[in-house]
């Protein structure tokens, strides 16, 4: 998805569930997001949303 969907994804989910949420680069250079627990580091991340961060 473009960075500007990942972004809007990224606020929705983190928002909603109430947790830390990563905006990542896959290889192909598509942007993606997935919990921070979820992540496994095997790619470049964006942003990091947290919405517990004032």
């Amino acid at each position: 998805m473009s960075l500007n969907d990942a972004v809007a994804f990224a606020n929705s989910l983190a928002t909603t569930l109430m947790i830390t949420i990563i905006i990542f680069k896959a290889g192909d250079g598509t942007h993606s997001v997935s919990p921070i627990n979820e992540f496994d580091g095997d790619a470049e991340v964006v942003a990091e949303i947290d919405p517990f961060a004032p």
